[in-house]
């Protein structure tokens, strides 16, 4: 049957926007157990949204436009900020958790790039968790939603019209529907050092350029700059907020060399080029918050207690890490692609909100701003005529060492600071790799990476090009499959 709904992915975006459906039958596909794989779980920082009285959206919208260096839509930008406040009583209604003041308001933290504070957090550093959970329990017990774990979507289905219908997984399994949302998530995984899970490797933006859809900007990974160093694949996250409650980045003198809540690429690249110095990086957060490590950022302290360092004694010692996409598959304000039948949500979409460089916490927001708009639109839409599918083979999976090698590859060039000469040797290599192995997803991902990034001559936001390290004129990236495999 064709009349229902298929959502492509169940992290934060899939699932609420799966809840905001309701009446209308969803399919949700999950490629692991309910909760894991998603980025959406391990978000620490919480979620970005103008409540407090001495805010506004309109100063909200000011700061994301100003941190997105000359590539934010305004109008997505106000349109975020004007309907977030709304959406944060939507996930307080769902029993989200979030932390009040002593006087029973929502608190709100401040982040970098941020005019005011206005990020609301669960616990300190568990907002991620904590509203997954709460959307996990609703979508288990809404009737109109079925679940399906432990399937990865490889192919989008099309109908001889070409007009999207639904996606075949690994398995086999093949799920019809009348339309179908990418909730994919972003593309950190295809880095050696990443806050994503290691499953995030731009399927959805691949899936959705194999099929024809435009993508938009993606060159533009944001790095964070304080993953935890200390090994581990994927890096844990030392959240922004501790920054925002007065921790200080030194270096191994101890002397400070940028300021702490500065934009994320100039933090990031202030801490790149510390490390590559060798003088080290590190947040010191022993007087800001001290003793009160284990309660106020419980996910911070313990993955650090792991790794036998105390950040109540001890500066946390960090490094950059692919931590968001700001580009995807494009979209326009209601969510819908290029391709009939086809929407994109949350990450792996491209929506005009993020620009180069994306505000702190505003991602969370755009996930349930632009879910409840696509539900606003599909909910009582009717679904076209049923017309014969067309055969679509779906694409190898990459094997664990090409995949291993790709994500050394996109690590040592195409990071936190990028030129012609490592661009052109991992573009050639990733070439290579699609020769050997077939356009698995994880390569054409990183061909449109590398692709938009060497034709980006200019640095600009989270992209930074050490042979071109002036800004240019403002433009957006638009790129098709022809694209990619042209510049190949």
């Amino acid at each position: 049957m064709r009349d229902g709904i298929l959502i492509v992915g169940a992290g934060l975006a899939g699932l609420f926007l799966a809840l905001k459906l309701a009446p209308r039958r969803v399919t949700v596909l999950s490629q692991a157990p309910l909760g894991q794989a998603a980025s959406s779980a391990w978000a620490q920082g919480g979620l970005a949204a103008a409540l407090a009285p001495e805010d506004n959206p309109e100063l909200h919208a000011q700061d994301t436009i100003a941190a997105g260096a000359g590539l934010v839509d305004p109008a997505v930008a106000r349109l975020l900020a004007k309907e977030g406040p709304a959406r944060v009583v939507d996930l307080v209604t769902l029993g989200v958790p979030f932390d009040r003041t002593p006087e029973g308001e929502l608190a709100q933290s401040l982040e970098a790039a941020h005019s005011r504070p206005r990020v609301v957090r669960v616990s300190g550093d568990l907002a991620g968790k904590a509203i997954m959970d709460a959307l996990i329990a609703a979508a288990r017990s809404a009737p109109h939603v079925r679940i399906v774990e432990n399937e990865r979507a490889r192919v989008l289905l099309r109908d001889a019209s070409g007009r999207i219908c639904g996606a075949a997984c690994e398995s086999g399994a093949r799920f019809e529907a009348g339309e179908t949302i990418l909730a994919t998530g972003g593309a950190g995984g295809l880095y050696a050092v990443t806050t994503n899970p290691v499953e995030a490797q731009g399927q959805g933006f691949a899936m959705a350029a194999r099929a024809g859809a435009l993508i938009a900007d993606p060159e533009f990974m944001q790095f964070h700059p304080t993953a935890i160093d200390i090994g581990r694949d994927p890096a844990p996250l030392a959240t922004e907020a501790l920054r925002g409650e007065g921790a200080h980045l030194v270096n191994a003198r101890g002397e400070s060399f940028v300021a702490d809540l500065a934009p994320r690429d100039v933090v990031a690249r202030a801490i790149h080029l510390e490390r590559a110095a060798g003088r080290g990086a590190f947040l010191d957060a022993r007087k800001a918050v001290g003793a009160a490590f284990p309660h106020h950022f419980p996910t911070v302290f313990a993955a650090c207690m792991s790794a036998g360092l105390d950040p109540r004694e001890q500066p946390i010692p960090v490094a950059p890490a692919a931590h968001y996409h700001m580009g995807g598959v494009v979209t326009d304000i209601w969510g819908r692609t290029t391709l009939d039948g086809l929407w994109a949500v949350g990450e792996c979409a491209s929506t005009g909100a993020h620009g180069a460089n994306r505000l702190a916490s505003n991602s969370l927001l755009e996930a349930v701003v632009f879910a409840h708009r696509i539900a606003e639109r599909l909910r009582d839409a009717d679904t076209p005529a049923p017309l014969p599918l067309e055969h679509e083979p779906a694409p190898p999976a990459l094997p664990d060492a090409p995949r291993a090698e790709l994500r050394r590859l996109m690590q040592a060039h195409a990071s936190v600071v990028r030129d012609a000469a490592g661009l052109t040797q991992a573009l050639d290599r990733v070439c290579a790799l699609c020769d050997a192995h077939g356009p698995a997803h994880p390569l054409v991902a990183a061909r449109f990476i590398l692709t938009a990034a060497l034709a980006r001559k200019e640095s600009r936001g989270a992209h930074f090009r050490s042979d071109f390290p002036n800004a240019a004129e403002p433009h957006r990236s638009f790129l098709t499959r022809n694209d990619a495999a042209a510049a190949a």
